[in-house]
């Protein structure tokens, strides 16, 4: 009788938990904080699509994926439109519940600061960082539109506020403008989906340790920046998301730890 009822509780809470997990789609999930979002997210047992641009490259993500049975590794390149449509046409008619557009570059030291201006420099990092999240919204907005939770954001930075970062001198051009590029563009997609209920906003991580902090200290400031744990960063960001509505997204930069920066 007892091995009779462990049976029937797994098979009627199996099903519950299933129809509760969210879908999340993470741009740039090999390393830093799209790493960190996988993982936290898979841990709390949503589906996790994680994707970047060269998943047999991508060693602890795939590790990650061995260890979880949430979570699905797949190849895409931000900058490329033939490797959006594809994965947009292997998930066609999925709702995903989340986007998060994390995906995103610093640009070379050497390209975006006064005397070394670079044209390829500057629409390689406008690219990844300013359109692309304009561009995989765009191809999975149906999949979006269609779910529960309905939230697309973007992973933004503080350098992207004007009022914040604007008289930062010798730091990178542009990878400042593409930020501020990539907050409007997301307002833009806020009003435009508004009509389908659909939340859009951005989120800052703060100074979080990864690769792009670091090099960015070692770069433009000379020192290393005293940076708070990727999990840190990405706990409270998913916290943020987790509450989002349509009225928040207009507000400004949603910050980690709660707070709101202005344009």
């Amino acid at each position: 009788m007892k091995t009779i009822l462990v049976c029937l509780c797994v098979s009627i809470l199996s099903p519950l938990d299933f129809a509760a997990a969210a879908t999340i789609l993470i741009t740039g999930s090999d390393r830093g904080l799209g790493l960190e979002f996988v993982r936290q997210y898979a841990a709390r047992g949503d589906f996790v699509i994680a994707t970047c641009r060269h998943p047999d490259r991508a060693t602890e993500l795939q590790a990650l994926a061995g260890e979880k049975n949430n979570v699905a590794v797949e190849a895409l390149d931000v900058s490329d439109d033939a490797s959006i449509r594809a994965l947009a046409i292997k998930y066609r008619g999925k709702p995903i519940d989340v986007l998060v557009n994390n995906a995103g570059v610093l640009g070379a030291h050497d390209d975006q600061t006064l005397g070394t201006f670079n044209r390829k420099g500057f629409a390689d990092v406008m690219d990844v960082n300013a359109f692309a999240p304009l561009a995989i919204t765009e191809a999975f907005r149906d999949n979006i539109a269609s779910s529960r939770q309905k939230k697309v954001v973007a992973v933004t930075s503080g350098l992207g506020s004007i009022k914040l970062a604007g008289g930062m001198p010798k730091g990178p051009y542009y990878y400042r403008m593409s930020k501020a590029a990539l907050n409007m563009g997301m307002q833009a997609l806020g009003a435009d989906l508004n009509s389908q209920n659909v939340s859009v906003a951005v989120v800052s991580p703060g100074v979080a340790e990864t690769a792009m902090s670091t090099a960015f200290g070692a770069e433009y400031l000379g020192r290393k920046i005293t940076a708070k744990p990727p999990a840190q960063s990405v706990a409270g960001m998913i916290a943020i998301i987790d509450k989002l509505d349509p009225s928040q997204g207009a507000k400004g930069i949603l910050n980690f730890d709660g707070t709101i920066s202005t344009w």
